[in-house]
């Protein structure tokens, strides 16, 4: 798996943002906000082939959680990107 090429993350109001790259694409409507641990995984991954199983143990790097939670919230995170087009 991999983001698309042109999602790039930035700071809006101060919220870690998914947009698409260049001003002129980007619809308000469709912005994704991130939360601090989804925001570190999308850096942490972007411009490279990833899986759950990659970002699991990312989390488990860098917080205090279980593999298996870690992996569960990684296949949710995942589907989630793929769903809205993030990822694919």
């Amino acid at each position: 798996m991999r983001i698309v090429e042109g999602f790039v993350m930035r700071k809006i109001c101060g919220q870690d943002t998914i947009t698409w790259e260049g001003s002129a694409n980007v619809n308000f409507s469709k912005l994704v906000s991130l939360n601090p641990t989804a925001a570190y995984l999308f850096k942490a991954v972007e411009g490279k082939e990833f899986t759950p199983e990659t970002m699991a143990d990312l989390l488990v790097e860098a917080y205090e959680v279980e593999r298996e939670k870690a992996l569960a919230d990684s296949e949710a995170l995942c589907l989630q990107w793929r769903k809205i087009g993030i990822a694919e």
